[in-house]
């Protein structure tokens, strides 16, 4: 079998892996079946060899390619193989072993992508298009049953306006409120009270967004968080706090301490992310991190004076940073 599993809703389409997962025999043989590969850097002759492999003491095997029709997409930023390089792959979709099961994994695709098109003659193919509106409500009201727990109406909207769409982010909420309310109905109060820190966790991903000049990203989550009320205000705040955090790290890492040593200096949590700061001190001078600095104050006396709207103000910003 031949599948090409893509789209935006990244929890289902893992779901979906899973359940294939589960129809290859014993997880112990599978695991010592399974070949990931990186279809960013992969050539066909690569994919076809690994296809070609006999399982070892099993039924089958599973080739897992992450990453490959994204590299035919209209919008590509590396280099668009042409299709023609990759029709001895194309070719070999319908005579592969029986024995390989081989599965094709990308995020949102075009209509009109190339290796799609060739591919849909063959495998089978499953769009996860991000769920809104009353599918993901639904979706919410499912997820819930699952763990046993029941929601009231009136908890649904919050609980997405809290949390997002994200369904990783759903997902855990609903768990934490479904072992939170043991038993009884959830209710608008339990949202408010137990998911709250979703948004925490979003704002903690715009700042590394950020950081690491990852623009999209950034945007997406800085428009996410406004949308949900949070206040520029705090936005602004967070943002000076890693930069702070940034030059802290850069002086630190001319000394030889110990990543635990250099935690304890920076005065933060035994879970924070300590490494991943210093990889992000590392990207910037010191010099522009104090320019960062100087103009996330500008930016909060800007909106606080009414020079620029809240939501332009925090663009430009970020803009800025990114570039």
């Amino acid at each position: 079998m031949v599948y090409v599993l893509f789209g935006t809703d990244d929890f289902s389409l893992r779901h979906e892996l899973e359940e294939i997962k589960s129809t290859l025999g014993d997880r112990e043989s599978l695991s010592l079946n399974t070949t990931a590969l990186d279809g960013r850097r992969l050539t066909a002759s690569q994919l076809i060899d690994a296809c070609n492999t006999v399982p070892f003491l099993a039924n089958c095997r599973l080739v897992i390619v992450d990453g490959l029709l994204e590299r035919f997409e209209p919008s590509a930023t590396m280099k668009r193989p042409l299709i023609s390089e990759w029709q001895s792959l194309v070719d070999f979709l319908p005579v592969k072993p029986p024995t390989t099961v081989l599965v094709f994994i990308d995020g949102k695709l075009a209509k009109n992508n190339p290796m799609l098109k060739k591919m849909a003659k063959t495998a089978n193919v499953h769009d996860f298009p991000a769920l809104k509106g009353p599918r993901l409500e639904q979706w919410i009201r499912s997820r819930v049953a699952a763990q046993g727990a029941t929601i009231s109406p009136r908890a649904v909207r919050p609980l997405v306006e809290t949390a997002g769409e994200d369904l990783w982010v759903l997902a855990n909420e609903i768990d934490k409120l479904a072992l939170y309310a043991r038993g009884r109905q959830i209710e608008e109060a339990d949202v408010h009270r137990v998911a709250s820190s979703a948004r925490e966790a979003n704002i903690f991903a715009m700042v590394d967004a950020i950081a690491e000049k990852r623009l999209p990203a950034a945007m997406r989550l800085l428009h996410q968080l406004l949308s949900e009320g949070t206040p520029p205000t705090h936005l602004l705040t967070m943002m000076g706090r890693q930069v702070r955090l940034m030059v802290q790290a850069k002086e630190l890492g001319r000394q030889r301490l110990s990543l635990e040593e250099k935690r304890e200096q920076l005065g933060l949590s035994w879970n924070f992310p300590i490494d991943r700061l210093l990889s992000q001190s590392a990207d910037h001078s010191k010099e522009r991190l104090l320019a960062i600095y100087e103009e996330i104050l500008e930016t909060d006396l800007d909106i606080k004076t009414g020079r620029w709207q809240d939501e332009l103000a925090l663009d430009l910003l970020v803009v800025e940073v990114c570039s």
